[in-house]
């Protein structure tokens, strides 16, 4: 059956390990639009972070992001589908982070290009500052973030080494059960976990289903090629799921079709094969 819709994560999987997109993968995902294949980006990304990409890719459809939160139109901002965290989830589930020393920030602008509110963040989360520093129009400090919240916001993230972040999550997840759902990314080489905290119905392969129904796309119709944990609704959800090589082996030995790393094309190698029907090994 011929794919639809391709649902690809950004880092990790479409870009290589320093933030670039290939001439071959910006390539193969042309010709993948030119057989009439939907090419839609889902991704842990804020919106406004991950919306130059979709730009720079020239796609003309909606952006799926904050792992599956907020779905908005990348040219007139048009919002599809948007799960917020409820408001006093939100307050719980910073108040746990607080106890418990975790550095936090809290995403919010749904209608916008997005906006991070936070208070501190520890010297020692060297990863988080540089991102932080990258995305500075994007911030704002508050002294206390109780007294701007007031609303429901899109997310709450934390983030820190990946051991430690491990055993919070559990512990965030047994205290706040039902109410959250938690997705986490690691990046070991780094030492780095991000975990974002959203509402229980906002995931990435609920949103690529809810955008396959509008397109009239069967399950069987897509595919779906991610790394990381945070992929894995989507993952479950694809006729055709794809896990790149640099993923963790826990997402590699689920039985997903395994393409080569985000360093050697592993985007393009699996388009090739499953999408222009090219005899490669994968």
């Amino acid at each position: 059956m011929a794919v639809k819709l391709l649902a690809l994560d950004i880092d990790g999987t479409l870009l290589n390990p320093r933030g670039e997109l290939t001439p071959v993968t910006r390539s193969a995902i042309q010709e993948a639009r030119n057989q009439g294949t939907l090419v839609v980006l889902v991704t842990g990304r804020r919106f406004g972070s991950a919306r130059p990409v979709v730009l720079d890719l020239g796609l003309d459809l909606p952006l799926i992001s904050h792992n599956g939160a907020l779905t908005k139109h990348v040219t007139n901002l048009e919002t599809l589908l948007y799960h917020p965290l409820d408001l006093q989830t939100a307050r719980d589930v910073i108040a746990f982070g607080r106890e418990r020393g975790v550095d936090f920030v809290c995403c919010d602008d749904p209608d916008g290009l997005g906006v991070m509110i936070l208070e501190r963040i520890s010297d020692e989360n060297s990863s988080l500052h540089r991102y932080l520093a990258k995305y500075r129009d994007s911030m704002r400090t508050v002294e206390d973030i109780f007294d701007y919240l007031d609303h429901d916001p899109i997310q709450v993230m934390f983030s820190g080494r990946c051991d430690p972040m491990d055993e919070f999550a559990r512990d965030l997840g047994a205290a706040l059960d039902g109410r959250i759902q938690l997705f986490q990314t690691r990046y070991r080489p780094g030492d780095l976990t991000i975990l974002d905290a959203l509402s229980p119905v906002a995931s990435k392969g609920a949103s690529v289903m809810e955008l396959a129904l509008r397109y009239s796309i069967a399950r069987d119709e897509i595919m779906a090629i991610g790394d990381n944990h945070n992929d894995l609704t989507m993952l479950e959800q694809a006729g055709i799921p794809v896990v790149m090589e640099n993923a963790e082996d826990e997402l590699k030995n689920m039985g997903f079709h395994v393409t080569s790393s985000n360093s050697e094309d592993g985007v393009a190698l699996a388009i090739q094969r499953f999408i222009l029907q090219k005899e490669l090994t994968i």
